[in-house]
């Protein structure tokens, strides 16, 4: 995340949303950053409002539900008044996605902190809709939260320092995870955090293969941390080599290792189809147990 200046977090007043809403609060206040709270009113929501025989009728409809949702957004931001953080509530008409990436791209936000509805109602139509269009067309990174078991704000109710211990980067090799690289790189110096480097092989080698194929992954996750980071003994790293389904594998050490944080890469909209997203960053970020930073190429 380096250095923050405009957090962006859409709120929908869900309980998954709410937790999102804490997480982006505190790594606005960790790092003096602006955060904006977005609520969008999204026509479709409402398909039994006719107002064809009245326009007036229309323009009264849609102010009301701007009123309130300001309303709900200002008494939130007043439970947290003392803490500091500089924040402005913003509500637009208009579909989900587009309003918060447009929003996005004009201010020029550094983070948009997106909560997500994990096993209950994480399906493959909710995250076309909304979740995977930012996801895949974000020009900034992407923190996602669900219902995390470890995570690495201090407190629920009100934002505190940020607490780093374990980072886990999740890596194929492609180019487009060198960004991701970056982010996790910078996040484990400033907070003295242990960073793993997890890459998983998907097709199995044979027995006799099994060891110089893991060596052959090591000698490669090694040469990704950067020469600097190295000699300066600024990032503790640990590297390793899993077989197995990348996203359950990558699950699994998170567990394991009591991960605060994933890092992963997604590719531009034009090459991230659905089923790849689906087998990999989709269930990651469905199932696993702490928020997940997703850095778009």
């Amino acid at each position: 995340m380096r250095e923050l200046s405009r957090v962006l977090c859409p709120i929908d007043f869900s309980e998954f949303s709410m937790r999102a809403y804490r997480y982006a609060r505190s790594v606005a206040w960790h790092y003096g950053a602006r955060l904006s709270l977005q609520h969008i009113v999204e026509p479709w929501q409402y398909p039994s409002a006719d107002f064809s025989a009245s326009p007036e009728l229309f323009d009264q409809f849609y102010d009301a539900l701007r009123e309130k949702s300001e309303e709900g957004l200002q008494q939130l931001v007043k439970t947290s008044l003392h803490d500091g953080v500089h924040t402005e509530c913003i509500v637009q008409v208009g579909m989900a996605s587009d309003c918060i990436l447009g929003f996005a791209k004009a201010q020029e936000t550094d983070l948009i902190v997106l909560g997500t509805h994990g096993r209950r109602g994480f399906d493959r139509l909710l995250l076309g809709s909304v979740t995977e269009q930012v996801i895949r067309k974000a020009s900034c990174p992407v923190l996602t939260v669900n219902d995390p078991s470890q995570g690495f704000i201090g407190s629920e109710k009100q934002p505190g320092p940020i607490r780093l211990s374990r980072i886990l980067f999740c890596t194929d090799f492609s180019e487009n995870s060198r960004r991701a690289l970056d982010y996790a790189t910078s996040l484990a110096a400033e907070y003295n955090a242990e960073l793993t480097l997890l890459h998983v092989l998907e097709d199995s080698p044979d027995a006799a293969n099994i060891q110089p194929a893991i060596a052959t992954a090591i000698e490669q996750l090694d040469t990704l941390i950067p020469q600097e980071a190295h000699n300066a003994g600024k990032v503790k790293t640990r590297l390793t080599v899993r077989i197995g389904k990348a996203y359950q594998q990558i699950i699994q050490l998170a567990l394991e290792a009591q991960t605060d944080l994933m890092i992963m890469a997604v590719r531009g909209s034009g090459a991230l189809d659905l089923a790849v997203f689906g087998s990999t960053t989709h269930r990651v970020i469905q199932f696993g147990p702490c928020p997940v930073l997703v850095v778009h190429d």
